[in-house]
């Protein structure tokens, strides 16, 4: 069965980091490319940083040079290291790992207000 569980979430304050957790199971995990994704009220789920299973790298503008991704194939997990986070940067975070059928997980808030 496959599970992928986020945590990390929370409230922060502007300027802030938080880092964010997916642990995955029920799945080979390095074969999957495993990206995090997000969504905020009103709008569609976009994606904000993806990495393959040999460890190719894209992110999405808004957070070039502020997000990190990362991620660790002995623990079957995928990491986001989100600094300098902006009020814009609050909303749901999805993780998902895909090698042609894709799976989400169920999402964590991340919420940053002052």
């Amino acid at each position: 069965q496959v599970q992928l569980v986020e945590s990390g979430g929370g409230l922060v304050q502007p300027g802030g980091s938080l880092r964010l957790s997916c642990a995955a199971s029920g799945f080979t995990f390095s074969w999957y490319t495993m990206s995090w994704h997000r969504q905020a009220p009103g709008n569609q789920r976009a994606l904000v940083a993806r990495i393959t299973g040999v460890g190719t790298i894209n992110y999405a503008d808004s957070v070039k040079g502020r997000f990190t991704i990362s991620r660790d194939n002995a623990k079957n997990t995928v990491y986001l290291q989100m600094n300098t986070l902006q009020p814009e940067d609050t909303a749901v975070y999805y993780c998902y790992a895909s090698f042609g059928a894709g799976y989400w997980g169920q999402g964590t808030q991340v919420t940053v207000s002052s």
